[in-house]
């Protein structure tokens, strides 16, 4: 399988506390590819190298073979990677339409953008519904929605999602599921950090568990929802929640 994003060998540091040990994974094109992982894990800081946002101290990311060491985030960006950061970070004064054009912000093609702007409108009606009120207006799930379209107007080869489901009830967490699996079904690779291991295992074609910075466990998702080593592995014991 062609790999469209690699890590390998991650070393990041906070100051003197390191957050990375030599930390190596890859998503192939057309998988959902999960993290998995408990809080302090490491998870949310490996999206963010992904993204251009943290630099690690040793180590290279390639998208598409290609490395991004010491490109800025919208150089990567350009090179066909979205975004579903955490907690959503829409532009809560603006309108929905303005959110999903700010997706958009470093294409030049404005036929095509219109074209993708109603396609996601498509792909989600209730946006279109709702597309001149303000998105700070939106329920959570709403807003989640919003994030979700706003990477597909970059017309992304891989998006990357930090914890889409947090914070959503367990009805908008069921459909923002769907969402990404029919985004998935649609061409677009997924990587995906999320701490509900159970029911992020149910959609992933493959997934990676993170404890203090090193991968315990990896596998194909089916083999690792039936694998009791998940718990010991995941949140040290617990129960995913």
């Amino acid at each position: 399988m062609t790999e469209l994003l690699q890590l390998e060998k991650i070393n990041t540091f906070y100051g003197p506390v390191q957050v990375h040990f030599d930390l190596s994974l890859s998503v192939g094109l057309g998988q959902i590819v999960c993290l998995l992982g408990g809080n302090a894990s490491g998870k949310s800081t490996t999206m963010k190298i992904v993204l251009g946002l943290v630099k690690p101290q040793s180590g290279t990311v390639r998208i598409d073979g290609q490395p991004t060491n010491g490109l800025t985030t919208p150089q990567i960006v350009r090179r066909g990677v979205g975004s579903v950061p955490e907690a959503r970070r829409l532009f809560g004064e603006m309108s929905v339409r303005e959110n999903l054009l700010m997706g958009a912000f470093t294409r030049t093609d404005k036929t095509a953008v219109a074209q993708d702007l109603d396609r996601v409108f498509t792909q989600f009606p209730k946006l279109a519904e709702r597309q001149a009120q303000r998105a700070g207006t939106l329920s959570g799930g709403e807003q989640q929605m919003v994030a979700m379209a706003r990477a597909l107007m970059a017309r992304p080869k891989i998006i990357c999602m930090d914890e889409p489901t947090m914070g959503l009830s367990p009805l908008w967490v069921d459909r923002v599921l769907e969402l990404i699996a029919s985004i998935n079904k649609e061409g677009t690779t997924i990587f995906m950090v999320e701490q509900n291991a159970s029911l992020a295992l149910e959609i992933a074609h493959h997934a990676y568990v993170l404890q203090t910075g090193r991968i315990v466990l990896d596998g194909p998702a089916s083999e690792l929802r039936a694998d009791p080593r998940i718990r010991d592995a995941y949140l040290g014991g617990q129960e995913a929640a």
